[in-house]
């Protein structure tokens, strides 16, 4: 199954992964899959179908269930050109949501058509996340094209993420290209923060929340609380209109990282608390506390689906608790990053905790990612973040 004029293996599709390969789903499982085996991961592989006919153009993995990850209808050659067109026609869609900035989602990996590839940006330097085994491959000549088109002082691995191990890599953390000098100051609206590339969440934060964190000042009022506020995305910016601010954070060195930040913004009415939040919220319902507006932002519940119903009851015990110290009037803004629980299952949630609470509630915005994680059509994986704008009446 070698195509020798296109010099690519061939891999053939059943007639369900035809189906879905034409729907525009841009994975295909291995169960769908014929592929020789002296493939070992990693390839551009040749989509044809039971005639021979060509579908396009993927990116192999033997390990994962996910065999193919789409690039291509057709026979574009796979090459240095092709990842450097990609690079600049997702930048171009960055540069024009926010121009004049230089912080960024700059590849949302399938949704930005390279597969496999995270990419952020904090002026000059990119933090990425090379997560299939094509890409990781591949990792040299994607830093050389990203250092030159722009022209970055360097660039940091951030491979440290559990789903490698499903594609049969090793978890990598270090400076890639380059040099890395101390933590990369950013601007979300008119609060500045830090972020530590090598040592911080994800890529260094979660620039997934940015729009979302600026948008909550304009809710924030009197008295207000952000729960797992990490290094104070949205407290800070609570802290902006708000009175005063309680953020409520576990780690010890986010809190310390928060207290900074503050410091750095100049507000002086944030009051950073290191606790466990579940226990920190069901305390301020006991001590019969209230709150002009609240924030809820933890972590993912639920890695797999087996754990959706223990992941629910996580939100669902939080909220519950949220509603009970929020104020009449009051706002509550709270989110999922946990791709799991979906939109509706979330929005069920919410209503069942709002009727245990005894609160009629309503629902003033639904949001989510911010534009620079765009969301792929038939891909619903990429959809994984929720923040829904609650008003207690």
């Amino acid at each position: 199954m070698t195509d020798q004029h296109a010099g690519l293996p061939s891999v053939k599709l059943s007639r369900r992964g035809i189906e879905r390969w034409r729907a525009g789903h841009p994975w295909i499982y291995e169960s769908d899959v014929e592929a020789p085996k002296s493939l070992k991961g990693g390839e551009v592989v040749r989509v044809i179908d039971h005639k021979g006919y060509l579908l396009g153009q993927a990116f192999f993995s033997r390990a994962s269930k996910i065999s193919l990850r789409w690039l291509s209808w057709d026979d574009t050659p796979i090459d240095e050109a092709f990842f450097a067109s990609r690079i600049a026609a997702a930048d171009a869609l960055r540069r024009k949501l926010y121009p004049g900035e230089d912080t960024y989602r700059l590849i949302h990996s399938e949704a930005d058509g390279i597969p496999g590839l995270v990419v952020d940006r904090y002026g000059d330097a990119l933090s990425a996340q090379f997560l299939v085994p094509a890409t990781e491959q591949r990792k040299e000549l994607i830093a050389d094209l990203l250092m030159k088109h722009f022209d970055a002082k360097a660039i940091v691995n951030r491979s440290d993420v559990g789903v490698r191990k499903l594609e049969g890599l090793e978890q990598e953390k270090g400076v890639l290209r380059g040099e890395l000098k101390g933590p990369k100051a950013y601007l979300e609206g008119h609060v500045r923060l830090s972020a530590d590339l090598l040592q911080g969440q994800k890529t260094g934060t979660f620039l997934d929340q940015r729009e979302n964190h600026v948008l909550a000042s304009s809710y924030a009022t009197g008295e207000a609380l952000d729960c797992f506020s990490y290094v104070g995305g949205f407290a800070l910016q609570l802290a902006l209109k708000a009175s005063k601010v309680t953020a409520v954070e576990i780690s010890e060195a986010a809190c310390a990282t928060l207290k900074e930040n503050a410091a750095a913004n100049g507000l002086k009415n944030v009051d950073v608390v290191s606790a466990n939040a579940f226990d920190w919220l069901r305390d301020a319902v006991d001590e019969g506390r209230k709150f002009d507006t609240i924030v809820l932002d933890p972590p993912s519940f639920a890695k797999n689906k087996g754990a959706i119903e223990a992941a629910t009851r996580g939100y669902k015990e939080i909220n519950l608790r949220a509603l009970q110290l929020l104020k009449p009037g009051g706002h509550l803004i709270t989110c999922s990053c946990t791709y799991h629980v979906d939109e509706e299952a979330f929005e069920a949630m919410l209503d069942s905790a709002a009727a245990d609470a005894k609160r009629k509630v309503q629902i003033v915005e639904k949001r989510g990612a911010a534009r620079d994680h765009p969301v792929l059509l038939g891909l619903r994986e990429t959809r994984y973040l929720k923040c829904f704008v609650l008003r207690a009446l």
